[in-house]
Formats: C-alpha cells, sequence, structure tokens
C-alpha cells in the first residue's frame, strides 16, 4: 500500500484518503479569493479534484491545485489555504499536518457587466 492509498487508522475504525480530500477540499475552497480546485493538475500526485492528502508515518500531507481569482494576493491566499486545510484535517483527525503545497494553477477573471 502507498503512502497515497494508505488509510488513516484510529485502531477502531479507518478513514480513506478520498474522505479527507473532502475535508480538505471545502476547507480550501472556504477561502476567500480560492474560485475553484483544479482536477488533474501537473504534479503526479494530484488528484481529479485537485486536492491529495497523502498519509504519512505519523502526519498527513497535502498537495492543493487551485484556480484562483484575479487579483488577489496569491502570498496571503495560498497562506490562508494552508492554514485553513490544516486546522481542518487537524480538527478533523487528531492527527498533525506536515505541510500543504498549494499550486496556482489558473486564474479567473470575473465577468465585467
Amino acid at each position: 500500500m502507498t503512502d497515497e492509498t494508505k488509510e488513516l487508522d484510529f485502531e477502531s475504525f479507518r478513514v480513506r484518503p478520498e474522505v479527507l480530500e473532502t475535508v480538505a477540499g471545502l476547507a480550501a475552497g472556504s477561502v476567500d479569493g480560492v474560485a475553484s480546485l483544479v482536477g488533474g493538475g501537473l504534479g503526479k500526485k494530484a488528484s481529479a479534484r485537485g486536492i491529495s492528502v497523502a498519509v504519512e508515518e505519523s502526519s498527513l500531507s497535502v498537495d492543493a491545485h487551485l484556480s484562483v481569482r484575479f487579483g488577489v494576493p496569491m502570498k496571503s491566499l495560498a497562506q490562508a489555504v494552508q492554514k485553513s486545510v490544516s486546522d481542518a484535517l487537524y480538527n478533523t483527525t487528531g492527527w498533525p499536518v506536515s505541510r500543504v503545497e498549494v499550486f496556482v494553477d489558473d486564474v479567473v477573471f470575473d465577468e465585467q457587466d
């Protein structure tokens, strides 16, 4: 079983990575300035949903591929996504998050009237 498919084991129940990806995706998508998650991404670990969570020895790691709104400062947006995803996964699982890599794959321009 590879790190990408390893389940999180809580002794009495297990959590599949897809569930963790849903939690992380909702947290990333809630950050102001994130237009959407971008499926596929350019990285080899990118999932079709735009976010992948790997279960490591004693922590979780995340890759998030995003489409962001034009004009939003990308550094502060990436930091907000890192915090939101890390907090959501820790609060859900109790496991520390070792890293959240944020990839801006697209910029969306708001339509003008």
